[in-house]
């Protein structure tokens, strides 16, 4: 049961009162991608008291991940991410309902990933392009709100993380392939997005890895390159999702 008196909500209620708090708990947030920027993104949500989280990643943890994700530890390689976050979670928070989904994303799995759940918020932080558009179209169709995470890889600047739509951003490599996607099947530019303006050109081809072929990981989708990155920006990302997501959450709703 929730109690608004327990000291682990204490700084957080004198910061958003206890009817934000409230509505904080009375929250379901679904996070979809628990890498570098969705795992920072459910540690936020976790420590702000959000009631009810389904996470969802089909990937296990790789060393190549400790780098920077959340979850990637010594102790937790070749382990689910989904399960590992949601043993964080409920040891953040015990409070908190926690599922954890290992399910890929694809146009066959949206009723498995949202299925007994109406979400308040979905976080997209998925980094592989078709799943990403794939989700993005459904939470568009079904007019659930979200927030997608495009391309944190290869920043090194915290000041230029921004957010705002899709049809607003350049420069991105990701944004510029799901705003493709989005042309052909007729989709808005408006989603919400958070991303860099940051002039990343100059440092794509030194910095960009040979495909990811690594025979240990299980994943499903297509090959990806490896793309260098630092574990402060894609952490940055998803604490600024998460912050962002919580205002949402908080906000007085007008009948």
């Amino acid at each position: 049961m929730f109690d608004p008196e327990n000291p682990r909500y204490s700084r957080i209620l004198r910061f958003v009162g206890e009817a934000g708090l409230n509505r904080l708990h009375a929250s379901r947030v679904v996070v979809v991608g628990l890498g570098a920027v969705g795992s920072y993104a459910v540690e936020g949500l976790a420590r702000a008291g959000v009631g009810h989280l389904r996470l969802v990643d089909f990937d296990l943890i790789a060393p190549s991940n400790i780098n920077r994700q959340l979850y990637a530890l010594e102790s937790t390689i070749n382990r689910p991410k989904c399960e590992v976050a949601r043993d964080r979670v409920r040891d953040i928070n015990p409070d908190c309902e926690v599922e954890a989904l290992r399910t890929f994303v694809h146009a066959d799995t949206m009723e498995e990933i949202f299925g007994g759940i109406q979400p308040d918020f979905v976080v997209d932080a998925i980094d592989s392009l078709n799943p990403k558009v794939e989700l993005i179209a459904w939470l568009m169709a079904h007019e659930i709100p979200f927030i997608s995470s495009m391309g944190a890889a290869l920043r090194s600047d915290p000041t230029q993380i921004r957010i705002g739509p899709l049809k607003k951003i350049a420069g991105d490599p990701l944004a510029k392939m799901v705003k493709k996607r989005f042309r052909k099947r007729g989709l808005p530019m408006k989603c919400l997005c958070v991303y860099s303006t940051e002039d990343i050109s100059s440092v794509r081809r030194a910095c960009l890895g040979d495909p990811d072929e690594d025979p240990t990981i299980e994943r499903k989708g297509r090959v990806r390159h490896v793309l260098g990155s630092l574990p402060t920006i894609t952490g940055i990302f998803g604490l600024t999702i998460a912050n962002y997501v919580i205002h949402r959450l908080i906000e007085e709703k007008t009948p």
